[in-house]
């Protein structure tokens, strides 16, 4: 799938910091209230070969179950299946949300997960902006992350491994407190976050995905 993809675009210039990824779920763990621990994610029965799992979330509310991703490449769409994929729109969503359903219906062809030798891109397939945070998009330095903002038809090396491993440092704070800080990526729908928008956290959009990689 190399060939589909364009040069990286994002759009972090004019937003000079985030939110940190200690405040957007209280501190206390990087998956969104209901979300498995780390250890649960990695002791499914069955899954030992997946290198990444996938939840789908709706606001502060998780739809569906985690989706195990053993294949190289995973489209992620609504309604629009396109081979084999996550499709969105057969998970039950109770969300009476107004908001919610719009988004939901922009979401359209989704988005392309495809593990790389160099770590794992994101291609936006839909017809509207996705906006994407990595531990290993900024400087390792950096206190506070920057959402990426990833227009259609654009990709992004979403994640890098080596930079991952390197973050796990043994007396950062960050990481013994949230283990999965630095293998997980957080991809939101046509709506942004952060300090260059009105909602502050990711689980205040209306349509998001939180990918969690497998670090063994």
């Amino acid at each position: 799938y190399t060939n589909f993809f364009f040069p990286p675009l994002s759009a972090p210039a004019d937003c000079p910091d985030s939110v940190p990824s200690s405040t957007e779920t209280g501190g206390t763990n990087c998956l969104a209230p209901g979300g498995l621990s780390d250890s649960q994610v990695l002791q499914e029965p069955g899954d030992r070969s997946h290198w990444c799992v996938v939840a789908y979330w709706e606001e502060k509310t998780r739809v569906g179950r985690l989706y195990s991703v053993q294949e190289p490449s995973l489209d992620i769409f609504y309604d629009l299946p396109q081979g084999n994929g996550f499709c969105l729109g057969q998970l039950n969503s109770d969300n009476k949300s107004q908001l919610v359903q719009k988004v939901r219906s922009k979401i359209g062809y989704g988005i392309q997960l495809t593990k790389e030798v160099d770590g794992v891109w994101v291609y936006n397939r839909s017809s509207y902006p996705i906006f994407i945070k990595s531990a290993t998009l900024d400087n390792p330095d950096s206190r506070m992350l920057l959402v990426h903002k990833v227009f259609p038809g654009f990709s992004i090396k979403a994640f890098d491994y080596e930079k991952a491993y390197s973050l796990q440092r043994p007396n950062d704070h960050e990481f013994m407190q949230q283990p999965w800080t630095g293998f997980t990526v957080q991809i939101s729908f046509v709506k942004g976050w952060g300090q260059c928008y009105t909602r502050q956290f990711i689980s205040s959009c209306p349509c998001w995905l939180e990918v969690i990689f497998n670090n063994r």
